[in-house]
Order: structure tokens, then C-alpha cells, then sequence
């Protein structure tokens, strides 16, 4: 069910053009699996790219994975999809160390007025020095947004900027009014010269 609405929610994604898709900087939360915990932190870095760090502990092991994520609107800001790749190292309980390479395909809703992300996400993974060769896992994310996107003023004036043309103006102003001959000038310059 989770994989077809995953699905759905990619297709849709790619008939969508938008230029931005994430409406927060950095996150952070729980992940939740069938089989392990974790704690996951989302960074912005660019228009639509994200860096995730995700911690796990399992029954049999513990993990670490950074992944570069990829994230496109579907619906508006607020509702996007994400695929993005990247690696892990962990502990198995029998078998000692592992790595490996990750890939992830998921939806994500920052929920509107509250600082929440909910994230649905299928994550292959293939493993080196591990019992199982190949993993597939699919999760369920709730992240509290700790930095939220700066918001654009809204202008009001449609021609350029407002603001920095009324300063430019009063500048222009006061030249104007410093050159312009008054009537006292008129004795200073007789006492000057």
C-alpha cells in the first residue's frame, strides 16, 4: 500500500514545475520502522536539496547514514517528494562493523500553521560484512522544524524596489535644498568675500 502511494505521489510530482520545494531549513525528529528507531535531522542546503543524518537501533544492531536528498513540489511547497542516495556504517551484534550504500524515495508534508514535517519513505539499502546482503525498509518520519525558511516581504509597489528609491530621493532631496540660494545666504557670502 505504502509503496503504490509512494508511487502515485512520484508521478504526480514529476507533472509538477515548481522552482522550490522545502518550507524549512533544518528539522529534526523520530523514524520509525518496523524493526528499529532512529532519530532523524533534515539540513537545507540549496533551493531543493536536503542533507539527512539519520542514528538507528535495531534488536541486532545500530547505524549510521547520511543521505543527499533531491525534493520536488507536488502539490504547492508544502507537499513534496524526495529521492536521494548516500551511505551507512553500523554495528552488527554477531558480525561486528558494516557499510554500505542507501537510496530513499519518499512524500513529505510540513503541516500547515504548526512546525511539523510528516515524512513516508522506502529506503533500499545494500550492505558489506553483513548477514543480510541487501535490506529494504520503509519508514515513517515526524520532524519538529527547529529553523523555519525566511519569509519574503510581500511588495507592494509592483515597479522595482520601494524602499531604496525613497531613499535615493530624499538624498536627492536634500542636495537639491543645500544648493538652493535663501535670502540669509546672501549675507554670508558678502561676509565672506
Amino acid at each position: 500500500m505504502i509503496k503504490r502511494l509512494l508511487l502515485l505521489m512520484v508521478l504526480l510530482g514529476g507533472l509538477s514545475m515548481a522552482a522550490e520545494a522545502q518550507k524549512y531549513r533544518t528539522a529534526a525528529g523520530v523514524r520509525l520502522e518496523s524493526d528499529r528507531f532512529g532519530v532523524s535531522v533534515q539540513q537545507k542546503l540549496h533551493e531543493k536539496g536536503t542533507l539527512e543524518g539519520i542514528v538507528q537501533v535495531g534488536s541486532r544492531e545500530y547505524s549510521g547514514t547520511v543521505l543527499y536528498e533531491w525534493h520536488r513540489p507536488i502539490l504547492g511547497k508544502r507537499f513534496n517528494y524526495y529521492l536521494g542516495a548516500g551511505g551507512h556504517i553500523g554495528n552488527l551484534k554477531d558480525s561486528g562493523v558494516f557499510t554500505g550504500v542507501d537510496g530513499i524515495l519518499g512524500v513529505e508534508y510540513k503541516v500547515n500553521g504548526l512546525p511539523f514535517l510528516l515524512a513516508a519513505d522506502v529506503k533500499p539499502a545494500v550492505h558489506i560484512n553483513h548477514d543480510d546482503w541487501v535490506h529494504l525498509s520503509s519508514g515513517v518520519s515526524i520532524r519538529y522544524v527547529i529553523v523555519k525558511e525566511k519569509k519574503e516581504k510581500k511588495k507592494i509597489w509592483p515597479f522595482g524596489r520601494q524602499g531604496d528609491d525613497d531613499d535615493d530621493r530624499r538624498r536627492k532631496n536634500r542636495k537639491q535644498e543645500e544648493q538652493k540660494p535663501r535670502i540669509l545666504d546672501i549675507f554670508k557670502n558678502k561676509n565672506n568675500q
